[in-house]
């Protein structure tokens, strides 16, 4: 995995030269072989696995930010509910829209190596798929094939994907509609340090970029890291190759 080429501009959404199209949605060229075997598989279970979501650019991530920074967006609370935009402060409001969005140039999503995924068997063709835990928990459309998921990923048979949100650690809420690739993410994150984070967003027009920026070392440990005994334990190591600031 050696050959992966991790540029700042590959690690913060700045360069899609290396994406590929799989199903219509765009992801690291290492992902395809792996997701198929996934795909395959799910398929022989009785599910359509889908990516609905996978690269996104550094703009793209931006635009969602500003939306939400500046009420034009929904912001939800931890429990999904939605917030008074105009009741929040600057700190708080920084701190809403990390539970559910990244910061530009801190998403996985930059990278190419991190998806969500749905099962299109278990809805209509015109479903609006909205990535809320009602989908993928208890009765909702999504949750018999992620509780497949969860199976094949304890089983050792997920081809080097796991669940990077799989539990509430006080930063990005549960996201069980999101898997990563790790042996391409553990590279990006272990080469991804708040140093260079930094100096892409202050080449931004990021809103609330001084609060943001004030309180950067906090906000990348408490929302951007993953833990190491997160990722699969045979590619936790390569965390370890970037040395963070």
């Amino acid at each position: 995995m050696s050959d992966y080429q991790l540029s700042k501009a590959l690690l913060t959404g700045r360069d899609d030269a290396v994406m590929v199209g799989v199903l219509d949605r765009p992801v690291h060229r290492a992902l395809v072989a792996p997701f198929q075997a996934l795909r395959d598989d799910a398929d022989r279970a009785g599910f359509d696995l889908r990516i609905v979501s996978g690269f996104r650019s550094f703009d793209r991530q931006l635009a969602i930010w500003n939306a939400k920074a500046s009420g034009q967006r929904t912001l939800l609370d931890s429990r999904g509910c939605e917030l008074a935009f105009e009741t929040l402060d600057e700190s708080t409001l920084v701190d809403c829209i990390l539970r559910w969005s990244a910061l530009p140039g801190a998403s996985r999503h930059h990278w190419g190596s991190d998806i969500d995924v749905i099962d299109a068997a278990a809805v209509p063709d015109d479903y609006e798929v909205q990535l809320t835990p009602a989908e993928v928990e208890d009765d909702g459309p999504f949750a018999p094939m992620h509780d497949w998921l969860d199976k094949q990923l304890s089983n050792g048979a997920g081809y080097g994907f796991f669940r990077p949100y799989n539990e509430d650690r006080g930063g990005i809420a549960p996201e069980r509609w999101h898997l990563s690739y790790a042996p391409l993410s553990a590279r990006c994150e272990a080469a991804l340090r708040p140093a260079v984070l930094r100096q892409q967003l202050e080449d931004s027009e990021l809103l609330l970029k001084a609060n943001v920026l004030a309180r950067l070392d906090e906000l990348f440990r408490r929302y951007v890291s993953v833990p190491a005994e997160v990722y699969p334990s045979a590619y936790a190591p390569l965390l370890v190759e970037g040395e963070r600031e």
